[in-house]
Protein backbone atom coordinates (compact mmCIF):
# COMPACT_ATOMS: atom_id res chain seq x y z
CA UNK A 1 0.00 0.00 0.00
CA UNK A 2 2.96 2.42 0.61
CA UNK A 3 3.69 2.34 -3.02
CA UNK A 4 0.51 3.89 -3.92
CA UNK A 5 1.15 6.94 -1.67
CA UNK A 6 4.59 7.49 -3.45
CA UNK A 7 3.16 7.11 -6.65
CA UNK A 8 0.73 10.49 -5.92
CA UNK A 9 3.23 11.98 -4.44
CA UNK A 10 5.50 11.36 -7.71
CA UNK A 11 2.40 12.76 -9.58
CA UNK A 12 1.85 15.72 -7.32
CA UNK A 13 5.05 16.47 -7.60
CA UNK A 14 5.70 16.28 -11.10
CA UNK A 15 2.29 18.65 -11.06
CA UNK A 16 4.09 21.13 -8.83
CA UNK A 17 6.59 22.28 -12.09
CA UNK A 18 4.72 23.75 -14.65
CA UNK A 19 2.80 25.92 -12.02
CA UNK A 20 6.08 26.93 -10.53
CA UNK A 21 7.86 27.59 -13.85
CA UNK A 22 5.52 29.69 -15.29
CA UNK A 23 4.65 31.45 -12.41
CA UNK A 24 8.37 32.23 -11.53
CA UNK A 25 8.56 33.39 -14.82
CA UNK A 26 5.13 35.86 -14.34
CA UNK A 27 3.67 34.11 -17.21
CA UNK A 28 -0.61 32.83 -16.78
CA UNK A 29 -0.92 28.89 -16.74
CA UNK A 30 -4.38 26.72 -16.77
CA UNK A 31 -5.29 25.56 -12.99
CA UNK A 32 -7.99 24.14 -11.63
CA UNK A 33 -9.13 27.29 -10.47
CA UNK A 34 -9.54 29.12 -13.61
CA UNK A 35 -12.84 29.57 -16.01
CA UNK A 36 -13.34 27.09 -18.23
CA UNK A 37 -11.72 24.58 -15.46
CA UNK A 38 -8.02 23.51 -16.45
CA UNK A 39 -8.05 25.24 -19.58
CA UNK A 40 -8.49 29.39 -18.59
CA UNK A 41 -5.40 30.90 -17.51
CA UNK A 42 -4.40 31.64 -13.72
CA UNK A 43 -2.46 34.62 -12.75
CA UNK A 44 1.33 33.51 -11.94
CA UNK A 45 0.89 34.37 -7.81
CA UNK A 46 -2.35 31.35 -8.48
CA UNK A 47 0.37 29.20 -10.10
CA UNK A 48 2.92 29.87 -7.37
CA UNK A 49 0.66 29.17 -4.98
CA UNK A 50 -0.84 25.85 -6.30
CA UNK A 51 2.81 24.62 -7.13
CA UNK A 52 3.57 25.14 -3.42
CA UNK A 53 0.20 23.60 -2.16
CA UNK A 54 1.25 19.84 -4.87
CA UNK A 55 4.88 20.51 -3.12
CA UNK A 56 3.08 20.34 0.45
CA UNK A 57 1.02 17.02 -0.67
CA UNK A 58 3.62 15.31 -2.59
CA UNK A 59 5.39 15.79 0.93
CA UNK A 60 3.02 14.62 3.24
CA UNK A 61 2.02 11.59 0.94
CA UNK A 62 5.42 10.91 0.57
CA UNK A 63 7.75 11.82 3.76
CA UNK A 64 6.26 9.13 5.86
CA UNK A 65 5.58 6.11 3.46
CA UNK A 66 9.27 6.06 1.64
CA UNK A 67 11.63 3.83 3.26
CA UNK A 68 15.36 4.97 4.59
CA UNK A 69 17.24 4.05 2.71
CA UNK A 70 15.07 3.88 -0.36
CA UNK A 71 14.19 0.75 -1.87
CA UNK A 72 13.80 0.60 -5.49
CA UNK A 73 10.55 -0.17 -5.68
CA UNK A 74 10.12 2.98 -3.31
CA UNK A 75 11.72 5.13 -6.46
CA UNK A 76 9.79 3.21 -9.06
CA UNK A 77 6.55 4.15 -7.60
CA UNK A 78 7.73 7.87 -7.22
CA UNK A 79 9.50 7.91 -10.76
CA UNK A 80 5.91 6.00 -12.07
CA UNK A 81 3.49 8.48 -10.83
CA UNK A 82 5.70 11.11 -11.88
CA UNK A 83 5.64 9.92 -15.70
CA UNK A 84 2.05 9.08 -15.88
CA UNK A 85 1.07 12.40 -14.36
CA UNK A 86 3.72 14.50 -16.91
CA UNK A 87 2.33 12.52 -19.98
CA UNK A 88 -1.03 13.69 -18.97
CA UNK A 89 -0.16 16.76 -18.64
CA UNK A 90 1.65 16.63 -21.99
CA UNK A 91 -1.80 15.50 -23.48
CA UNK A 92 -3.87 17.67 -22.29
CA UNK A 93 -2.01 21.23 -22.17
CA UNK A 94 -1.07 20.39 -25.94
CA UNK A 95 -5.05 20.24 -26.51
CA UNK A 96 -4.80 23.46 -24.02
CA UNK A 97 -2.64 24.85 -26.28
CA UNK A 98 -3.57 23.81 -30.06
CA UNK A 99 -7.07 25.41 -29.14
CA UNK A 100 -5.52 28.41 -28.17
CA UNK A 101 -3.38 28.60 -31.04
CA UNK A 102 -6.55 27.76 -32.93
CA UNK A 103 -8.84 29.98 -31.62
CA UNK A 104 -6.28 33.11 -31.83
CA UNK A 105 -5.81 31.95 -35.63
CA UNK A 106 -9.26 32.55 -36.44
CA UNK A 107 -10.38 36.12 -34.47
CA UNK A 108 -7.05 37.36 -36.02
CA UNK A 109 -8.19 40.14 -38.86
CA UNK A 110 -6.79 39.24 -42.39
CA UNK A 111 -4.48 41.76 -43.40
CA UNK A 112 -5.03 43.79 -46.07
CA UNK A 113 -2.80 44.23 -49.20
Amino acid sequence: MPYVWLFFAGAFFCNAIPHLVSGLQGLTFPTPFARPRGRGDSSPIVNVVCGFVNIAVAIALGTDRIQWPATLEDVAALLAGGLVMGLFLAFHFGAVQRDKHTDWGQSKPAAKS
